[in-house]
């Protein structure tokens, strides 16, 4: 009676021992009417609270009960088999003695207990309480029922209800379908969709992409082969692709920032691909290409459909899709991906087209248990090949998908993940009739001076000592590049990277971010020599040296300079000595990433501002040269280098003869010199030949020094200037003011 367990009736019931939790009772129920619908009930009491109650109550033993509740519920669920372990649970507790509620208690026990029931498959935690009214002390406590909820997995739902005194209901078939997504580790498409429209958290949108109310989304379907708006209940999908058209209001599109929105349905057959699914995958992209709208694809999927009765023509299908996603690209359509879950086959082929392609705008964020793979495990396993512990180790982010540019972002959750999508969007979002992506009301002036800002390391107090000539004399000094890319660009905007994660790429820096209002991509060149990981070939070097491009760090800068053509400029931050020439990067593919940069550089279309910040030499300076692209702007730092080759490799590899004749005509050589023709003695003359050699080595360090020089001398900025390879030289405080003027004229 004290728990209400008639309100279970509709359950057959069978009692669950908790022996090591007095107090705490667990139940395993069955719908009678519901096969499939199989729950874990779990009740607990709080008979005191101890002394204040009720207006300072102290939770403490309301917090034990939870505890003690929560490891039971643990305990029974660990016990089972991992793909049996049941969802849907329910945790009652039931407060006994009165209590002032307020809100901040409310959302203080939330966020402090809510941690503790991840992988639990809870439903709902509900807590009975009876509240006192100070303004009504003599009124009896009002009974009411506080319910927390985490449908979706990634936000902690809260309400207040009169108790509810009715019995609990089977689960409904829409329940079954979310419960059953969720025994997959995966949410149900139509509570992605409740997700992504739900009103933000936050108090305030600061940031051009955050979203400043709920959305909307209105489902489209098939109506005679064409794609059409339906009106039903969520959950009556009759094909594993669930499409439509999502709303989301943003700081910088208050009317509603449109995407057409694909999900994969993982409660029939994992989203498997068949003619259904395939031609409302295909009515989504001619959707999203009537509109001039990107398309936002949610994938879970177990690739082409294998079953008894259909066969190649569900590869036929996948292909006609393939097929689609290439016109939709090729035509300057956006593909954005959220991978929650496995993707094989057919799917992974369709992510790869989207974004991973030299010329795609699109996205790929993986969560930790997403997978991309051609065979899954078994499979793998059966035929004979080489697989992994399971799918995430064959196609999962940390291990494949990052490390080899591949995936883009990763995100703890779908809500984490909806957010980087949403700030994807604040810089590359165009709305439809519009040529590119709007501007964000900025609040940071644009005559900034960043060389004041702090460089947040030990080598440099600030932004300004890497352009000083006494803290950075002949700008020799290595720095680390994001401190002067976090200088620049908006303080209020953010920024995003992308491809952090990328091995072997780590010398480019690639944000989305604003300047001056403007989105933009900034691409920054790492001055700093990086620690390699992992294996290093005896044919390369041993870390990743400041200034240079690599292979990878190559292919990243063609891929991000694709992505922001016509959509937004970019600006490259240039510390740049070249491209890296050993055995190992001729191997792997330099000349061929090289040139994909002055292919990408030729076919941008709009602004490409490109600045000097401390040394440009060498080949990088052909796949940057402002005769590739009319719309391009190259500028300098005053004190900045740029020239064929640096002058200290000049010194050493094009004018060793003229080191050499100098050092030759030195006096100190020439003493040493006549010392070794006058000595007689052979022990004396070895010993004068080994002085000379000392000598001249000594004074061949000097002169090749001074040759340097002159040549930095004669190759400066200044010279580059008056040559047209640069347009413009400036001061470093004014970098941020020339750039925004540029992007403003």
């Amino acid at each position: 009676r004290r728990i209400e367990l008639w309100r279970l009736d509709n359950f057959e019931l069978e009692r669950i021992e908790t022996e090591s939790f007095p107090g705490i009772y667990a139940f395993h129920g069955r719908a009678r009417t519901q096969p499939g619908d199989e729950r874990i009930f779990c009740f607990a009491e709080v008979a005191d609270l101890g002394p204040g109650v009720p207006e300072n109550p102290d939770m403490a033993r309301f917090q034990q009960a939870f505890h003690e509740a929560i490891e039971a519920m643990r305990s029974i669920q660990g016990a089972r088999d991992p793909a049996h372990r049941m969802q849907w649970n329910r945790l009652y507790l039931f407060l006994r003695p009165p209590i002032v509620l307020t809100d901040e208690l409310a959302r203080e026990a939330r966020d402090r207990l809510s941690p503790e029931t991840a992988h639990l498959g809870l439903e709902k935690v509900i807590v009975r309480l009876a509240r006192v009214d100070l303004d009504r002390p003599s009124a009896d406590p009002e009974s009411l029922e506080v319910v927390t909820g985490n449908p979706t997995r990634n936000r902690v739902e809260l309400h207040i209800r009169a108790v509810h005194a009715n019995p609990l209901a089977p689960t409904t078939p829409y329940e079954r379908r979310v419960a059953q997504a969720l025994g997959r580790g995966q949410l149900y498409p139509y509570e992605i969709i409740r997700l992504f429209t739900a009103a933000p958290t936050k108090l305030q949108a600061t940031r051009p992409g955050d979203a400043t109310g709920a959305g909307s989304f209105q489902e489209y379907d098939l109506v005679d082969g064409e794609p059409r708006p339906v009106e039903r209940a969520s959950g009556e999908n009759d094909s594993g692709i669930v499409f439509g058209r999502i709303v989301t209001p943003t700081l910088v599109i208050p009317e509603g920032m449109a995407r057409i929105l694909v999900l994969g349905d993982p409660t029939r057959g994992l989203g498997a691909l068949a003619e259904p699914e395939c031609a409302r995958i295909f009515a989504a992209f001619d959707l999203a290409e009537r509109e001039g709208i990107p398309v936002e694809w949610v994938a879970v999927s177990s690739g082409a459909r294998i079953a008894m009765e259909s066969g190649t023509e569900n590869l036929d299908a996948t292909a006609r899709v393939v097929r689609r996603i290439v016109t939709f690209t090729d035509d300057g359509g956006e593909i954005n991906l959220i991978l929650p879950g496995p993707n094989v086959g057919a799917q992974s082929y369709f992510d790869a087209l989207a974004t991973m392609g030299m010329e795609t705008r699109g996205v790929l964020i993986m969560l930790p248990q997403a997978s991309m793979v051609l065979t899954g495990r078994a499979a793998l396993e059966v035929s004979g090949g080489v697989a992994a512990e399971d799918e995430v180790g064959i196609g999962g982010y940390e291990r494949i998908m990052a490390p080899s540019g591949q995936a883009q972002y990763q995100a703890q959750g779908l809500g984490e993940a909806y957010a980087i999508l949403l700030q994807h969007y604040g810089s590359s979002y165009r709305a439809p009739g519009e040529s590119g992506p709007r501007r964000f009301s900025t609040s940071d002036p644009p005559d900034r001076d960043v060389t004041l800002a702090r460089y947040a390391g030990d080598e440099f107090a600030n932004i300004g000592e890497i352009f000083s000539a006494d803290a950075n004399p002949a700008r020799r000094r290595p720095f680390a590049m994001r401190p002067l890319m976090r200088a620049l660009i908006d303080d209020d905007a953010g920024s995003l990277e992308r491809w952090r994660d990328w091995r072997r790429a780590e010398t480019a820096i690639v944000w989305d971010a604003h300047l001056g209002g403007y989105p933009v991509t900034v691409i920054g060149i790492e001055s700093q020599p990086l620690a390699r990981i992992g294996y290093v070939p005896n044919d390369g070097p041993d870390s990743w040296t400041a200034g240079t491009l690599f292979p990878q760090s190559s292919k990243k800068v063609a891929r991000a300079l694709n992505a922001a053509s016509g959509v937004r400029p970019v600006v490259i931050l240039a510390n740049l000595s070249g491209f890296d020439g050993s055995p190992e990067s001729m191997r792997l593919g330099i000349l061929e990433y090289g040139a994909e940069i002055a292919r990408a550089v030729v076919r941008f279309r709009g602004r490409l501002l490109f600045t000097v910040v401390s040394r440009y030499h060498g080949g990088a300076y052909v796949v940057f040269s402002t005769e590739l692209n009319d719309g391009m702007y190259a500028a300098a730092l005053s004190g900045s280098y740029a020239s064929v080759i640096g002058g200290q490799a000049a010194a050493t590899v094009v004018f060793p003869r003229e080191v050499r004749a100098r050092a030759n005509a030195d006096p100190r050589v020439h003493e040493a010199r006549a010392r070794v023709e006058a000595a007689t003695e052979p022990t004396s003359r070895m010993a004068l030949r080994a002085e000379h050699d000392r000598v001249l080595g000594e004074v061949m360090l000097e002169k090749q020094a001074e040759v340097a020089a002159e040549f930095d001398a004669i190759h400066t900025v200044e010279r580059a200037r008056e040559v047209g390879s640069l347009d413009e030289i400036f001061e470093p405080s004014e970098l941020r003011s020339r750039l925004i003027a540029r992007l403003a004229d």
